[in-house]
């Protein structure tokens, strides 16, 4: 069986199978399987796939059309541009969270302005939180972009930290972030400069209208945020108030429904300059605030 042959049978079986972009998904599973890139695939279609690699990709093929995440089966995801591993114990890196990147950066840089400084920051004298670190993608990011500032992560998950300590050695900041397994930044006494986090933001009443390869296949404890989905915010912004040094800002990454339930939280006396950012399909996504 050739290349052209074997994305043909395994589009089919996905497409069968109302995988969304069944496409991209048969293309992704037999670079898996052969170890090749996107652009040698394309111009070796004749290339012969050897038995072992046959096997090893129709068994992706069937596992892909029984609901595994793509990521899963591959063991990453792109983030900013980077690569990362990912496993069923973290939530998969979704586009729509570099957009808390984004915002992070621009509300760093703006601060610079204010005080008179160059807007271009290497972080130099800041420490950063990441809260729910998960696959570390957020901590390693910023940590890419702010070379010369050092990071807090932090999991309730044993498992999601030793991912996230892995992509931090893959991308050479390890000796940057400090991980530390506790609920949010519960009992830290550091004063930050940046808190971020992407925390559990769906409604358990919310379960039962997830896709299946959200539902059956990525941590519950980093999907749930409450029967509501927006309980956790309270505790989190009461913590970051706390943790937070004056002029320091807090970064929030919202689910589809959080704004009205997390916006009067941060218009208490102890923050300032709150703004919402929107995604590319005009949901509110980030919210950020600086702390007095």
């Amino acid at each position: 069986m050739d290349i052209r042959e074997a994305l043909k049978h395994g589009i089919g079986k996905l497409r069968d199978s109302r995988i969304e972009s069944y496409t991209l998904a048969a293309e992704l599973l037999l670079l898996h399987a052969m170890e090749r890139d996107r652009t040698w695939l394309y111009s070796h279609p004749e290339e012969q796939v050897s038995p072992q690699q046959e096997q090893k990709y129709f068994e992706f093929i069937q596992r892909r059309a029984a609901g595994e995440p793509v990521q899963h089966l591959t063991g990453k995801q792109e983030f900013w541009s980077l690569d990362f591993a990912v496993s069923p114990d973290v939530l998969i890196p979704r586009p729509e969270t570099e957009h808390l990147i984004e915002v992070a950066l621009d509300r760093l840089a703006v601060r610079e302005i204010r005080a008179g400084r160059p807007p271009k920051n290497t972080g130099e004298g800041l420490l950063v939180a990441d809260i729910g670190t998960g696959s570390g993608c957020i901590a390693v990011a910023l940590a890419t972009e702010l070379p010369a500032a050092n990071f807090i992560a932090t999991d309730i998950s044993p498992a999601a930290l030793a991912v996230a300590r892995r992509n931090a050695t893959r991308h050479l900041v390890s000796e940057r972030i400090q991980f530390i397994e506790c609920n949010l930044l519960e009992g830290s006494p550091r004063q930050f400069d940046l808190i971020v986090s992407n925390p559990p933001y769906i409604g358990l009443n919310e379960m039962d209208t997830l896709a299946r390869e959200v539902r059956d296949h990525e941590p519950v404890t980093a999907l749930y945020g409450g029967e509501e989905g927006y309980e956790l915010y309270a505790e989190l912004i009461t913590q970051a108030a706390r943790c937070l040094a004056s002029g320091g800002l807090l970064v929030l990454e919202l689910g589809h429904k959080s704004l009205p339930a997390v916006q009067p939280l941060l218009d208490a006396p102890t923050w300032a300059r709150a703004a919402v950012t929107n995604d590319l399909s005009g949901i509110p996504r980030v919210v950020a605030a600086e702390r007095l």
